[in-house]
């Protein structure tokens, strides 16, 4: 691969991969989405795609077949069924689920060792976003950005105080060929409350932190070895032999051992305090599907009177009535004089909220995993 400067302005691109973390189980989609069947699987927009299938598509235009997917081992059948062009040396299993920073870590530690010049960009499989080409010029921005030696967060310009996601400050301009619109990072800053989120919007400072990376993989290395030494050492065991015979040997020796940290954390945090992280800030449309009123939001599938109606073949009927219905059964639904409500009804388990609470969903998952009722988790 080239390591021409970013004067070049084809170089820096030919150097990308993409990399897919396709983890979490989604609790506040239960009971749609579930450990066996993690809300990435699921088509939640109305569009004929599923969240990972959309992911692979968005990024194809930029990375081509230069990709690797991350997720956990019980979902190797579905991801392959899904994404079938991902060849196996390119996908990235997970025994038990270790947090972002072993599997954004582990993807970077593999790159390296392939070729150390790539620039990596980490973008999560659970996320729905429009439109694509603004997403992809971001992307373009964030990947010069990573070739004139930044680790680079692509922020999302806040539409409305959100208490929900942590918030990114950036700084001054950075004068980077390829990339107008790039900004040193100031600090991340966690969940605010109200009146702080107020504050940060009307700033004009701030963007909401989408969980979006790209880097070229030695920088992110030398601040995961600087900041997490032990997680960095079994990582870079696991990427040494993974395009060998003994990758199954050593990952299933190593993988249960490694510490679990956000890759915030780990990495970008303590890189934003050496001043070697950048953000670009993305005007498009993103969502993480976070619960029921975001199907509701988001969906472009049918409606029924005011409800929003997921699910092949579903059989709703309403009256003066508004909400989010998703089926996955034939079994006929009715809803009359009902406001705001969210129904989800599965072959085992059936769920009755409201707009309003169904953030709340996680603690019903939670008391169902207290009593034992895992059978339906």
């Amino acid at each position: 691969m080239s390591t021409d400067k970013v004067t070049s302005p084809a170089s820096p691109l030919d150097r990308f991969i993409a990399v897919i973390p396709a983890g979490g189980v989604g609790t506040r989609l239960w009971p749609l989405s579930r450990a066996a069947a993690p809300k990435f699987l699921h088509d939640l927009t109305g569009s004929g795609s599923t969240l990972l299938r959309a992911t692979y598509d968005r990024l194809h235009p930029l990375a081509g077949d230069r990709m690797l997917v991350v997720t956990g081992k019980a979902h190797r059948e579905a991801v392959c069924r899904q994404l079938p062009e991902v060849h196996d040396a390119d996908l990235v299993l997970e025994s038990e689920p270790k947090d972002s920073a072993a599997a954004i870590g582990l993807a970077a530690a593999i790159l390296h060792e392939r070729d150390p010049d790539t620039i990596m960009g980490s973008f999560a499989a659970d996320q729905v976003i429009s439109p694509d080409a603004l997403f992809q010029q971001a992307v373009r921005e964030a990947i010069h950005t990573a070739a004139a030696g930044k680790i680079v967060t692509i922020g999302i310009k806040p539409t409305h105080p959100s208490t929900g996601f942590g918030y990114i400050r950036s700084g001054k301009a950075l004068n980077v060929e390829g990339a107008p619109s790039a900004h040193d990072v100031v600090e991340f800053v966690e969940k605010p409350d109200e009146v702080v989120a107020q504050q940060y919007v009307d700033s004009g400072d701030y963007v909401w932190n989408a969980g979006m990376f790209v880097a070229p993989v030695s920088l992110m290395l030398k601040h995961l070895e600087a900041n997490q030494p032990e997680l960095f050492q079994g990582l870079q065991e696991i990427a040494r032999a993974w395009d060998t015979p003994q990758r199954d040997e050593v990952t299933a020796r190593i993988w249960p051992t490694l510490p679990k940290i956000a890759i915030d954390y780990a990495v970008a945090e303590p890189a934003a305090e050496a001043g070697d992280v950048a953000v670009v800030p993305g005007s498009f449309r993103w969502d993480d599907v976070g619960d029921f009123a975001s199907v509701g939001r988001l969906n472009s599938a049918k409606e029924v009177d005011d409800v929003t109606v997921l699910g092949e073949g579903a059989r709703v009927f309403t009256e003066n009535s508004s909400g989010v219905v998703v089926t996955d059964t034939k079994r006929v639904i009715a809803l009359i004089g009902i406001q705001d409500v969210v129904i989800v009804d599965t072959p085992d388990a059936l769920l009755v909220t409201t707009m309003a609470n169904s953030q709340r969903v996680k603690a019903a998952v939670d008391a169902l995993k207290a009593s034992g009722d895992t059978d339906v988790l």
